[in-house]
């Protein structure tokens, strides 16, 4: 087996050969954001993929963020390290179905979650991640009917924040955060009763009631890492651990383990590999490929969002 040091020499010396970046979410293995150029939640890569001047992106996450980096970037090349590093929210909103919805009822805000098809934002009004939705939806009239697509628990969430009785909610989960639970809660907060929650607005209402504080990815490890608490309970993916552990390893960290198995970890999230990230640089493969017509339509929702400050 080759030695993990030279596999990350080898990528950082494709990187430079191909004038790329490496763009990874929070989620990934520490190995893979340790060479990232940027680790962020999907709003941070969504943004950095815009301003981003290089040749080739490399990104490491799900499908749906590469897909959105090449809509931002239509003329660049975007690869992955494993194509079929999915996502359940995307599985559970096929396009055809929202076109139809669109046709009931042609008067309704489509306001999309980012973890969304390339052919599902083409149709939407606006894109919206979890730590601006409740502003994206804030944005939209009050009078205007609205549907949310496609997390359940983000849309009940930003419907309780927003007071908008006219949004209707998709009826989409993600598998990590929504088989969190309160029972395993209590255990894990019955051992460690000073430690602060955070959790994921994708995660079930009955656990958001205990937190201490409600946010993205990101918003989650900033408030951890600032707050004056040295213990937490963290209720989402575990791949945060080495943001958190890095920023601040004299605080302790607890993550709880879902209803279904031990552990809080994405399955299509931990497909993306070292030796899998070489490999896309070294071929270019596999590689985001969509319609013109695709790219320019899903665009203009993507944009509106990068647009709300």
């Amino acid at each position: 087996m080759i030695a993990t040091d030279t596999i990350t020499e080898e990528i950082l010396q494709l990187k430079r050969r191909n004038k790329a970046i490496l763009l990874a979410h929070h989620y990934q293995e520490h190995e893979i954001q340790e060479i990232a150029d940027v680790v962020g939640d999907s709003l941070e890569l969504a943004r950095k993929a815009q301003s981003f001047e290089g040749e080739v992106i490399a990104f490491c996450g799900v499908w749906f963020m590469a897909e959105t980096a090449k809509i931002l970037n239509p003329h660049r090349i975007v690869v992955v390290p494993d194509k079929e590093a999915g996502c359940s929210l995307v599985d559970s909103c096929p396009a055809d179905q929202v076109k139809a919805f669109k046709k009931l009822h042609p008067d309704h805000a489509i306001v999309s979650y980012i973890n969304t098809s390339a052919e599902v934002k083409a149709e939407s009004d606006i894109i919206c991640t979890s730590r601006n939705a409740v502003q994206v939806v804030n944005s939209i009239p009050a009078g205007k009917p609205i549907l949310f697509l496609p997390d359940i628990n983000l849309g009940n969430y930003v419907k309780k924040q927003t007071g908008r009785e006219n949004m209707s909610i998709w009826q989409g989960a993600c598998i990590v955060h929504a088989t969190f639970s309160a029972r395993r809660l209590l255990s894990v907060r019955a051992q460690h009763p000073d430690a602060l929650l955070a959790a994921h607005p994708e995660c079930p209402p009955e656990v958001l009631k205990m937190a201490d504080f409600i946010g993205s990815t990101s918003a989650i490890i900033d408030w951890c890492i600032h707050h004056d608490a040295d213990e937490f309970i963290i209720m989402t993916e575990s791949g945060v651990s080495h943001s958190l552990q890095q920023r601040a390893p004299h605080k302790k960290y607890h993550f709880v383990p879902n209803e279904y198995c031990n552990c809080s970890e994405c399955p299509y999230m931990k497909r993306n590999t070292l030796e899998k990230l070489r490999d896309c640089l070294r071929s270019l493969e596999p590689r985001v490929e969509l319609s013109p017509e695709i790219m320019e339509r899903a665009r203009l929702p993507i944009e509106r969002m990068l647009a709300l400050r």
